[in-house]
């Protein structure tokens, strides 16, 4: 059962020695902690990290997050060992919880059914919290890693009303194509929240919504109800 949830971006800014001296990430990385804190008030049995991947695995999570792809630094071990996926790199980062952990990559490009079954299945073993991983449009304005696309700033509002208020429904309607389109990250992993949480009331609140680089960074908090 979904008891709560915290969303939040995962650009490369959030590892770990990728600050630097004027730390451009520092408010997104706090209002990231605490969400995270906040979604964790509810004492959940088990924590999913759910996050973009090149396709559909879960992860050990004692696979060492490695920034060194990032200009971060390296971490020791035979540089052939799997490197996780930045979603699930930044998941690890952002969550301190000694008890259970699922690392859940969904595929980017994974159809909504596809996700939304994951979201159930990954619910299904008792009081569960989900730390979901995702990024808004690429393609937001002229310093977007994609350009400009004049679609960008309907899709993610449409995006930040559907998290601010925990509906599913909203999110579970997303178009897959259309989100390839203005490479948004976070499509896939929203429907697998979405799946999670069915058909039960939840309230959601939104703590930061930004695009320094011209990519949408949202930070939300699902509170599940009984």
């Amino acid at each position: 059962m979904l008891v709560s949830a915290a969303i939040c971006p995962h650009p490369p800014l959030l590892l770990p020695g990728l600050t630097g001296a004027e730390d451009v990430g520092a408010a997104l990385r706090r209002a990231c902690e605490s969400a995270v804190r906040e979604a964790l008030e509810a004492a959940p049995d088990r924590v999913v990290v759910v996050g973009a991947a090149d396709t559909t695995a879960t992860w050990d999570p004692r696979t060492p997050v490695d920034p060194s792809p990032y200009g971060g630094p390296g971490v020791a071990g035979p540089t052939s060992a799997p490197r996780l996926p930045l979603s699930l790199m930044v998941g690890q980062t952002l969550l301190d919880w000694p008890r259970d952990v699922v690392l859940q990559g969904v595929a980017v490009d994974a159809p909504p059914q596809d996700c939304a079954a994951l979201g159930a299945a990954a619910v299904s073993d008792g009081r569960t919290t989900l730390l979901v991983l995702g990024d808004g449009s690429a393609r937001r304005d002229l310093k977007a890693p994609g350009y400009v696309d004049d679609r960008a700033i309907g899709y993610d509002e449409q995006v930040t009303g559907a998290l601010s208020r925990a509906d599913a429904e909203a999110l579970s309607a997303l178009d897959p194509e259309l989100a390839a389109e203005l490479l948004v990250a976070g499509r896939a992993a929203w429907q697998v929240l979405a799946g999670a949480l069915g058909g039960r009331p939840a309230a959601g609140r939104l703590l930061h919504a930004d695009d320094p680089f011209g990519v949408l960074y949202l930070v939300a908090t699902w509170r599940c109800a009984g």
